[in-house]
């Protein structure tokens, strides 16, 4: 009987050590600013829910089964932190399973970022402290919805190289039915270079090809970032109102850059700026975004249209968790594009706060 009660205690402290090696870890950002936005049938004043990101809710999941393998989850919801409502139709952004092994790299299942906005937040971001301004982000205008659904990933790394393959599968269930793509990146800690192609495909066989190609370099408080990207539009396709509308998410301010919802031919963004951090607790950047594009209609087959966008931030950290920041922004539209008040002018300033946890 005693051997039975050593063996079972045996058994279990066993059974305990494996479950020891899985991790749920839940982490978050909750973000809020009130911004001021001129020019939008007069001047709007808000407390929006995210200035510098959005704010969200997830959940990281990882067992380690042994023999440098593990398995791996995650779950991201986004929210309104303003209104306390979701920030999209599906309540999950991210819903992803995966496995990764120490030999052969990782492969992930589910929706999850695609890798035109992996290679722009991870390579050359635009601000060192914070991937991108959540209100006032042109370069994910750039990135075919930042998102894609019934996605395979597959993600690997040889040294300071790292690549990554996209194949998302056509079900016939929404507009942006298909893609394929990868990523190619390096970083050695101060030079990251990048690039990466992504197509899409909408129900009606008409795609989208994104391309973008870029760099950082990091010396001590010194960030520097250069990148250009283009996104190339079939004639009468399904994607140009879901790529095109939004080059800006500003808050009941939305950019709208093409004189019809699928007119959009060709458009080019170039990007750069800089980050410097003062001190230990002050980041003060800025960046520039210039952007050119075509059209398909005939009455504008020779008109190019372009936009200007500068943004200056000042963030200040009271911990690693929670920082506050001030943010002004300016935009001025030319040719066949404007806000949706027919504005070609428009400036933002906002003061916000954000804790990560």
């Amino acid at each position: 009987m005693k051997k039975a009660v050593l063996a079972m205690a045996a058994l279990a402290a066993c059974t305990s050590s494996a479950w020891a090696q899985s991790s749920v870890t839940l982490y978050g950002i909750v973000d809020a600013a009130v911004r001021y936005v001129s020019n939008n049938n007069g001047a709007q004043k808000q407390l929006v829910p995210g200035g510098m990101s959005e704010s969200r809710l997830g959940v990281n999941i990882t067992e380690d089964m042994g023999g440098g393998l593990k398995a791996l989850a995650n779950l991201e919801h986004r929210l309104n932190s303003d209104t306390g409502t979701i920030a999209a139709a599906e309540f999950w952004r991210q819903a992803w399973v995966g496995l990764q092994s120490n030999d052969f790299g990782q492969i992930r299942l589910g929706r999850q970022y695609n890798i035109l906005f992996d290679v722009y937040t991870s390579t050359y971001a635009s601000f060192r402290y914070s991937p991108y301004i959540e209100a006032f982000k042109p370069e994910i205008g750039l990135s075919a919805g930042a998102r894609q659904s019934n996605m395979v990933k597959y993600l690997g790394q040889v040294g300071n190289f790292y690549g990554e393959l996209q194949v998302s599968a056509g079900e016939g269930t929404g507009a942006a039915d298909k893609s394929v793509g990868g990523l190619l990146r390096y970083n050695d800690g101060t030079i990251g270079l990048g690039g990466a192609y992504l197509q899409v495909t909408d129900l009606l066989g008409k795609k989208v090809k994104a391309t973008t190609i870029g760099g950082s370099y990091t010396s001590g408080p010194l960030y520097v970032n250069l990148s250009w990207g283009q996104n190339k539009f079939d004639q009468g396709g399904q994607l140009g109102a879901a790529f095109t509308s939004g080059l800006i998410k500003g808050y009941n301010s939305i950019a709208v850059l093409n004189a019809a919802a699928n007119d959009v031919k060709k458009r080019d963004m170039i990007m750069g700026g800089l980050t410097y951090q003062l001190t230990p607790q002050l980041n003060l950047g800025a960046e520039y975004w210039r952007a050119e594009q075509t059209h398909y209609a005939v009455a504008l087959a020779n008109t190019k249209s372009k936009a200007d966008h500068f943004a200056v931030v000042a963030d200040y950290a009271f911990s690693k968790r929670t920082d506050a920041y001030v943010e002004a922004d300016y935009t001025k539209y030319t040719g066949a594009v404007a806000f949706s008040n027919g504005a070609t002018k428009r400036g933002g300033t906002m003061v916000g706060l954000r804790h990560r946890f």
